[in-house]
């Protein structure tokens, strides 16, 4: 049958050990030297052990008191840190992030994850739309953390990575080959004029083959391939592969994916997902400057290590 060491118990031997005695341990832990005794006695009775040489009338470790301590300190920070997570009031709340819906799979599904399950009690609040909307919206103090892709990163942005615009149609497609051309771009979709003046500047036809707002529907038609759109180099849709005979459709260059950060909310949770976004989005070099700690937030090789899952 499983035992259970007794935590308070394990606090006391601490406790005397780092003060030297049981007087000014019992002052420490606002017990009274009674107590205190009695934790180390009932600590001592519960294993057939004794942890500490009463001879000379000082206290010091036995070696099985040495090899106990060892365990206490660990066990007691996990419990005090286990603590602090589910109570303290800095680790509650709402953090609102806004993404851009072309560059959600497959990170932030990631990301969410890991942060549910080390701060369970602060709620991020995901808000997918495109970058216009998300920009205007941050203006207006809807979101706390956003993410873009545009040309440049505008005025408090930050440049994580700038990487390929490229076409996509459905595996094995043919509709890139059609003429007129036939794009699926929702109306706001900031790679639409993109993808529009890259064909009119090589003498490329096109039509769009959907209208209105929503980005399922345009999705479809790429899948079905009906149509052809364009993505973030990596971040090509479920169900699409970047063309291959791109040689016949013009260049659509590059776009930076950028962060944007209100500065309102502040702390450990805030500073653990701007890590988690500027290494999952970033190139080698931001990762690296974020595992250094050039950026401010956390650096250690346990965090390094769950950033790279996120890739």
């Amino acid at each position: 049958m499983a035992r259970n060491l007794d935590l308070t118990a394990l606090r006391a031997l601490v406790a005397v050990t780092d003060a030297g005695g049981v007087t000014r341990a019992a002052g420490l832990l606002n017990l009274t030297q009674s107590a205190v005794s009695m934790q180390i006695k009932r600590l001592e009775e519960s294993l057939g052990l004794e942890f500490f040489s009463r001879a000379q009338r000082r206290l010091t470790l036995t070696p099985e008191g040495e090899q106990l301590l060892a365990y206490a300190r660990r066990m007691l920070e996990l419990n005090d840190e286990a603590l602090v997570r589910l109570t303290d009031t800095a680790f509650e709340g709402e953090i609102r992030l806004g993404v851009p819906h072309d560059i959600v799979y497959p990170q932030i599904p990631k990301i969410l994850k890991m942060m549910a399950a080390e701060y369970p009690r602060v709620r991020i609040n995901l808000f997918s739309c495109f970058t216009s909307k998300l920009k205007e919206g941050f203006a207006r103090g809807e979101f706390d953390v956003i993410l873009t892709t545009e040309a440049a990163p505008g005025e408090g942005g930050e440049r994580l990575a700038t990487r390929r615009l490229v076409w996509v149609g459905a595996p094995d497609g043919i509709a890139w080959q059609q003429r007129p051309l036939r794009l699926a771009f929702v109306e706001t979709c900031f790679f639409r004029p993109i993808a529009q003046a890259a064909l009119n500047g090589a003498g490329i036809r096109w039509e769009m083959a959907v209208g209105g707002e929503s980005e399922q529907v345009a999705q479809a038609t790429v899948t079905a391939d009906l149509s052809v759109s364009a993505r973030i180099e990596g971040a090509v849709p479920q169900g699409t592969a970047v063309i291959d005979g791109a040689n016949a459709l013009p260049d659509l260059g590059h776009l930076d994916i950028c962060l944007y950060q209100a500065k309102v909310q502040k702390g450990e949770v805030v500073d653990k997902l701007l890590t988690h976004l500027r290494c999952a989005y970033g190139d080698a070099q931001c990762c690296l400057r974020v595992i250094s700690g050039e950026t401010g937030s956390e650096g250690d090789d346990d965090l390094a290590g769950r950033l790279t899952a996120a890739e």
